[in-house]
């Protein structure tokens, strides 16, 4: 199993913390957000991981080198200045995310969690397939993203994680170049092909310097 955790991102909400920083590398209790998501990989058994970098990323590949100091594996999916969205930047990485399996992990790199990635390598994924983890409506954004898609009389919606695992068929036909992923995931929604499950756990956004500042307060920083 192979996990992306995608870095490549601007951080234009976070300024001016990420104005010469990468978003992925702000700290929560003295540690970089994309650490506490190598960790995670490593203790759920996924060493191999691709990070994608663009604004500032240098900063990102000379903190974790290729990994070997935190116990893994890292390999860098290099993308022009501006970046190439989500999807995107999957597409321009899946030659390096081939497995046996087929599949992979995605981690937004600007998340914090403690979801605990073992589960989502247990998961059988057929060709064309994805699997996403979704959590409770936080209030900056109320109205989610998506049903849970096992419960079909539920019609609640609940928001993206940003954790999910991608057959490498489910991008098939997404050209390459800047591709957002929202709206490749509701179209795939619709036809059946995303399975779904709700996490109430520990899950933040860490969308703005506020955000960042009040999860460090919470955990006594």
């Amino acid at each position: 199993m192979k996990a992306m955790i995608l870095a490549a991102g601007r951080g234009k909400r976070m300024m001016p913390l990420t104005e010469t920083m990468p978003k992925p590398m702000l700290q929560v209790a003295g540690i970089p957000l994309l650490q506490y998501h190598i960790e995670r990989c490593k203790k759920a058994g996924v060493t191999d991981i691709v990070i994608n970098l663009a604004w500032q990323g240098d900063k990102i590949q000379t903190y974790f080198g290729d990994g070997s100091a935190f116990g893994v594996s890292i390999i860098y999916s290099q993308e022009p200045a501006q970046g190439l969205e989500t999807a995107g930047g999957i597409v321009h990485a899946l030659p390096l995310l081939a497995n046996a399996s087929n599949s992979f992990i995605v981690l937004n790199g600007d998340i914090f969690t403690d979801y605990d990635l073992h589960a989502m390598t247990q998961l059988e994924l057929m060709a064309g397939e994805a699997h996403l983890v979704l959590v409770e409506n936080p209030l900056h954004h109320p109205e989610g993203d998506f049903r849970l898609a096992n419960q079909p009389f539920n019609e609640s919606k609940y928001t993206f994680s940003g954790i999910a695992r991608y057959h490498v068929d489910f991008f098939k036909n997404v050209e390459p170049g800047f591709v957002p992923l929202g709206p490749i995931l509701r179209a795939q929604f619709t036809q059946g092909s995303i399975s779904t499950e709700l996490y109430l756990g520990c899950w933040e956004d860490v969308g703005t310097p506020e955000r960042l500042a009040k999860i460090n307060e919470e955990i006594g920083q």
